[in-house]
């Protein structure tokens, strides 16, 4: 059985891991790349609420569908192909909807974009993995403490 204790240093790590890689992905690529392909329909300044909302959000997804079954079966291959598969659906969803309805999105942008959430999702998954293994193994269960 899953120890429940995981469960959260899982989600706090895939948090931070998705927020601090993102980071770093729209700081130094995905920024300069829509201006300068989208530049006209950006907003000047990002809705922060927006942004802020999405973190927790994808991260309690990517916990669900792949950290909880890697940590179940103590496998990081399984956080790495769950998070791929949800990166590439929620970012797939986003860029070939956008590519459908948004003049002047590319397949390029898309093509990019999806193989980041694909990457990005992966990574954060088995960050949170390590996390959620981590603990289990750090604290007795309840059955061993009372061995």
């Amino acid at each position: 059985m899953q120890d429940a204790r995981s469960i959260g240093p899982a989600f706090v790590v895939t948090l931070i891991a998705f927020v601090g890689l993102d980071a770093v992905w729209l700081m130094l690529v995905a920024v300069p790349m829509f201006q300068s392909q989208l530049g006209a329909i950006l907003r000047p300044e990002p809705m922060l609420g927006a942004a802020i909302a999405l973190y927790p959000i994808y991260s309690i997804g990517l916990v669900a569908l792949a950290v909880r079954p890697a940590i179940a079966s103590r496998s990081m291959w399984t956080a790495a192909v769950n998070g791929a598969i949800l990166g590439l659906t929620a970012y797939a969803t986003f860029d070939l909807t956008n590519l459908a309805v948004i003049k002047g999105w590319t397949i390029g942008l898309a093509a990019i974009d999806i193989a980041w959430g694909v990457i990005v999702s992966a990574m954060a998954s088995m960050a949170g993995t390590c996390a959620g293994l981590r603990a289990q193994t750090a604290t007795p269960s309840s059955s061993e403490a009372r061995s």
